[in-house]
């Protein structure tokens, strides 16, 4: 089927091109006699615009990458979803990507990202990710990025939209304490990350202020993997039989050491109370249901997106760098109440 261009219409209706631009643009420069007849020309022959020489003129794709660790996460998934939503709404398209947690792989992304032309990167950065070299040449570039969740703190002038990871951290360990455990073990995630940074903080903090000695030996690190938790689990076991609480910097990692300690005849929270972070589906069905508290995903994608469709649409030259905080909310469950 031939494509129909605004050419063939002038051809047919005998006025410029030019005019025939500026009426489906809907410009006040046609009047509106021309500019009804030009519509009901376009309509008829079934005229499409070429939507990328659009694009192209104004120097911009109306396309938005975002690059996740994992889109099989339901914090990423929700995140995308806000992201999706709030990027719908002012008529931008969305590309997903995801790094698997792999320097290498996300680097060749952004690279890749980068070199179609993309508007700008949202981007929640890999475990093995230390520093941001890849990500500060697009800076250098101009090309808007926002960071969720992970970030790059050698980034300094970049937008941001987080969690409050220590706040979160300290919620869980003072719950914990509240409820009769002394003896708290953390399954932390990689110290290179700072929400990992964080959480770990925010644990010690809660064991300080409730004068708990910190025992480095009861925070193990790895990459928060469900088998991950398991081994963890049984590692804890063997050297601190005596344990009686464990908070994990995620849910599955926590869901992993539960199945443990549940098929050693541990019960829960009775013996060793557990509290995830991420809120999971999954840690609402488990039995017993998994305290963890909840990042709010949804709306981190959403006030992420719109942080970057602002720099993106700003008409300042260099606009002013946000870092934006959320609260996480401690959601209470069987896997914690041990009074």
């Amino acid at each position: 089927m031939k494509k129909i261009t605004i050419h063939e219409i002038a051809k047919i209706l005998k006025i410029d091109s030019s005019t025939v631009s500026r009426a489906l643009q809907d410009s006040n420069r046609v009047s509106p006699k021309t500019k009804k007849r030009v519509l009901e020309k376009a309509k008829e022959l079934g005229y499409r615009p070429n939507l990328l020489a659009s694009n192209l003129r104004q120097n911009r794709s109306n396309t938005i990458a975002v690059v996740v660790p994992r889109i099989s996460r339901h914090f990423f998934s929700s995140t995308i979803s806000g992201i999706e939503e709030m990027a719908y709404s002012r008529g931008f398209n969305v590309l997903i990507s995801q790094s698997l947690e792999q320097l290498k792989r996300e680097r060749e992304i952004v690279n890749k990202l980068f070199s179609n032309r993309v508007d700008g990167i949202l981007i929640s950065v890999s475990m093995e990710t230390e520093i941001g070299l890849h990500l500060n040449h697009l800076e250098q570039a101009g090309l808007p990025l926002v960071f969720f969740d992970r970030h790059c703190a050698d980034l300094v002038n970049s937008n941001k939209v987080l969690v409050d990871d220590f706040a979160g951290a300290y919620k869980a360990v003072h719950h914990l304490i509240q409820n009769n455990c002394k003896k708290i073990v953390h399954f932390s995630g990689p110290q290179t990350l700072e929400i990992y940074k964080n959480r770990l903080a925010g644990y010690k903090k809660a064991l300080k202020d409730n004068r708990i000695a910190f025992n480095d030996e009861l925070v193990l690190v790895s990459n928060l993997l469900q088998n991950d938790g398991m081994q963890m689990a049984q590692k804890l076991m063997n050297a601190h039989p005596d344990i009686d609480a464990i908070f994990a910097a995620n849910d599955l990692a926590a869901i992993g050491a539960m199945k443990y300690l549940k098929g050693i005849g541990k019960r829960i929270p009775q013996d060793i109370a557990l509290v995830g972070f991420s809120n999971e589906p999954i840690s609402e069905m488990m039995e017993p249901s998994l305290t963890t508290l909840d990042q709010f995903g949804f709306q981190i994608g959403t006030i992420s997106c719109e942080l970057l469709l602002d720099s993106i649409q700003s008409k300042k030259e260099k606009p002013e760098n946000k870092t934006i905080v959320l609260q996480p909310e401690l959601i209470v469950r069987d896997s914690s109440k041990k009074i």
